[in-house]
Parts: structure tokens; sequence; C-alpha cells
């Protein structure tokens, strides 16, 4: 039973998530559907991570076993017809051996946060990047995010319902990139960078950061919130609408060659 590879690329807004769900529309349902079109047994797919709902991902990665011995491109192509017309596609498609997981053979996996401070409300970019109205201040959120990267218990910043067996994880990279829009506001671009993260520790660190550029926090209560060890220190938790997963890592890409 050959097994493959799927990068994902999916914009989350009419999703309920990436697990399947009764009744809802989900992201890994809407594969297995579009998969059960061409194989009789309807087979699973298991992704490198599950996305909330609203959440994004640029590079999603899934693989699934398969009965009869499809060359990748032809099926990455039917995939993508029986996706339409869901904001869902199959980046990329590739045979990996029989004991390769989307999920225990990931190194690293990397967000991306989209947020918009402006005064006007999102059009056009409304449900694919958070807007605050209030201005911030760049070098502020960076010398909080600081704080952030390494190894700590990441309690303060993780969902109560987070299903981690532990709260200890070490966040590799979490750098802010800002410029300025036509529109007249600042976009800023969070890339987070970690083996693995808990739920809703990106959304955690971002509302978080966002209190610090706006002055409402002071650089050094971020350390504070850290060091508490208790989800009551953290700053709000921001909306999905601006989280990407960006990308996924393995030893060795299986999309390459």
């Amino acid at each position: 039973m050959p097994r493959y590879a799927l990068k994902v690329e999916y914009n989350g807004q009419p999703f309920h998530g990436w697990q399947r769900q009764t009744d809802l529309a989900t992201v890994q349902g809407a594969i297995e559907s579009a998969l059960a079109r061409l194989e009789p047994r309807r087979p699973a797919i298991v992704g490198a991570g599950r996305t909330d709902s609203g959440v994004h991902a640029l590079g999603q990665v899934a693989h699934c076993d398969l009965d009869r011995d499809w060359d990748p491109f032809r099926l990455s192509e039917a995939l993508n017809y029986h996706l339409r017309p869901a904001p869902l596609a199959i980046l990329a498609c590739a045979r990996v051996a029989a004991d390769w997981h989307a999920r225990f053979s990931a190194t690293e996996r990397r967000y991306l946060f989209r947020l918009v401070s402006r005064r006007a409300p999102l059009t056009f970019e409304k449900g694919r990047a958070w807007r605050v109205p209030q201005r911030l201040e760049p070098e502020a959120m960076r010398a909080g995010a600081a704080h952030l990267v390494g190894k700590h218990d990441f309690t303060t910043f993780r969902s109560t319902i987070c299903q981690a067996d532990s709260p200890v994880k070490t966040l590799d990279a979490l750098e802010i990139e800002d410029h300025q829009r036509r529109d007249g506001g600042t976009e800023f671009l969070f890339h987070l960078r970690a083996r693995s993260f808990l739920h809703n520790q990106v959304r955690s660190f971002v509302g978080t950061l966002e209190r610090v550029g706006t002055g409402a926090w002071d650089p050094d209560r971020v350390k504070t919130a850290l060091a508490a060890r208790d989800r009551a220190a953290c700053g709000p938790v921001c909306p999905p609408d601006g989280l990407y997963l960006a990308g996924v890592g393995y030893p060795e890409d299986p999309f390459v060659g």
C-alpha cells in the first residue's frame, strides 16, 4: 500500500478547523471526501498539525495510504479537481516511505501571523489578517518577544484545554517584520519557528505583544507573565484571522527531487 505526502494550502475562513468533524466542513474532511472519489475505500489522512477554525495554511503537510499506485502529479491534479470550489489546494504530492509520518517525522513547524495597524476596517483582507486601530511600536514588541525565545514552561501562553503532555517547549525563533502599506497603515509579520506548539500558543503570544506595542504593557511584563506560569497572566488571545501554518520541516524535504 503506497504512502503519499501532500502539501496543502487553504483559506481557513469557511472551515471549522483541520480535524474531521461530523456534519461540519473541515479541511481533513474535504480532502478525505476528494480521496473517496478516487478510491472505493475512503482513505484517511494524517496532518502534521491541527489548525483551529479560521486559521489558514500556506504549507500544511499530510500523508495518506492508498490502494492504487498513483503518479504523484496525477494524484494532486485529481484531488484538486474534486476539491473545487473550496479554497483548498494540493500544492505538491510525493511518494514517501511506508514509515514516513507527516506528524511524527516533522522536525519543525513554522507559523506566520499577519497584523495590520490601520484605522479603517479591512475589506479585501478581512479574515486573512488581524486589524487593530492603534499604532504599534515595533521595537517594544521585539523587546517583549525576546523573552519568549528559548526553552520555557509556557503554561501562561497555552489554552486551558490544551492536550499536550507538557507545557515545556522550545521556541527557536520569534521575529517581527514591519513595513508601511499603501493604505497608510503598517503591517506586522510575526515569524515563529519551533518543533511543536501548544494550543493557542501563537495567538496568545501575538495578543500579548500587541499590548506591548500599544504601550499598555512594558516589554519586561512579558517576562513576568512567562515566569508566572499562570494563564491569568497572559494578555488577550488574538483572533485566528491572521494566523497561517507557513510550513513544516523534515530531515529531508519529501517534495524536492
